[in-house]
This record gives structure tokens, C-alpha cells and sequence, in this order.
């Protein structure tokens, strides 16, 4: 992906660079308690908002910027690709009639249906998309609806995360167990 990007995408680099920081910017901005000055009801709605605001740019154009870049085209390698060890957990717990959810501060249907692993799912909550939070993570609204919609109290949920700064510390936030996990292995 990163070689399809550098080849075909460099004009997108400054674009994706930006949303990305505008993520973090968001992050950092709920870490130190303040308000997200904002009027979109997601945090990914605001992220193109200020995006396209940095950048001069129309939010409908780097919309679709991000959707080609971190949506559409990452689909065809993330499938050749999938952390085969997390998966099989994940399909063992499910076999054991476990309950999942999966919490994401990124759209995250479109990755999932092309890992063809939906169905490992019981319940999606992503930015950007239906039950979205409308707080990136550290806070722990995300995990907390997913809670909910699964019908399990937090602190019988174990959130499996790649970021401690961000999972760990929602999942710690929401009362629940957090095991953190490299991502690709």
C-alpha cells in the first residue's frame, strides 16, 4: 500500500498527512479537557471539516481523497494481510458463544468486509458510522456503547487494542480489562 501511495498518491500525501494530524489534534484536545469546537455530531465529520479548513480546500474534496486513500484502495492489501493469530481468538471466543464488538475511531465496515471477517462482529462502533461515538478515544464512550448494544457490563468486557494511550486508556476510563496487541502479528 505504501509503495501504490508514494507511486500513484503523492499528491494525496499532503492531504492524508493532515487528516491524520487532525485526528490527533482532536485526541490531544479531549486529553487536555477541552471542548471540540465543532458543530459535526463525529469526531471523523469534524476531522474533514478541519482538514479541508487547514488546507483551503473543500470538504467534499478531501473527502474523497480519504476514501480512496484509507477506505477503497487499502481494501485489496489488508486482506492479504490480517493478523491470522488475533483472528482465530476472536473466532474460538465467538465459538465458545462470546460476545464482540469492535470500537474504531475510523470507519471501520468497509475494512471488515474486505478482510471478510463482518461476521466476527456482533456490534460496530466507528466514527463516521450508525452508534458512532461522537469522542475519539481516550474517552470511553465508544467502548461504553458497545457495552450497551452487546448487553454486557463493562467490567465484564476485555478490549483488545494496539494503542495503550488511546484503547488502554478508554478501556481503563470505562472500568474494563485491556490487553494490548501489536498490530499485524
Amino acid at each position: 500500500m505504501a509503495a501504490e501511495l508514494l507511486l500513484l498518491g503523492w499528491s494525496a500525501l499532503p492531504t492524508l498527512r493532515r487528516f491524520r494530524h487532525e485526528q490527533e489534534a482532536q485526541r490531544e484536545e479531549l486529553i487536555l479537557g477541552k471542548a471540540l469546537a465543532t458543530s459535526h455530531a463525529n469526531p471523523f465529520a469534524a476531522q474533514l471539516a478541519r482538514t479541508a479548513d487547514a488546507l483551503g480546500r473543500p470538504v467534499a474534496e478531501v473527502e474523497l481523497i480519504v476514501q480512496d486513500w484509507m477506505f477503497a484502495r487499502p481494501g485489496k492489501w489488508i486482506r492479504r494481510f490480517p493478523n491470522t493469530g488475533l483472528l482465530a481468538e476472536i473466532r474460538a471466543f465467538r465459538a465458545q458463544g462470546g460476545k464482540t464488538a469492535l470500537v474504531s475511531d475510523y470507519p471501520a465496515e468497509r475494512k471488515l468486509a474486505a478482510l471478510g471477517v463482518r461476521e466476527l462482529f456482533d456490534v460496530i462502533v466507528a466514527s463516521g458510522e450508525e452508534h458512532g461515538p461522537q469522542r475519539l478515544k481516550p474517552d470511553p464512550e465508544g467502548f461504553l456503547r458497545a457495552a450497551e448494544l452487546l448487553g454486557v457490563s463493562p467490567d465484564k468486557c476485555l478490549v483488545i487494542g494496539d494503542r495503550d494511550d488511546a484503547d488502554g486508556a478508554a478501556a481503563r476510563a470505562g472500568k474494563m480489562s485491556f490487553r494490548l496487541v501489536r498490530a499485524g502479528r
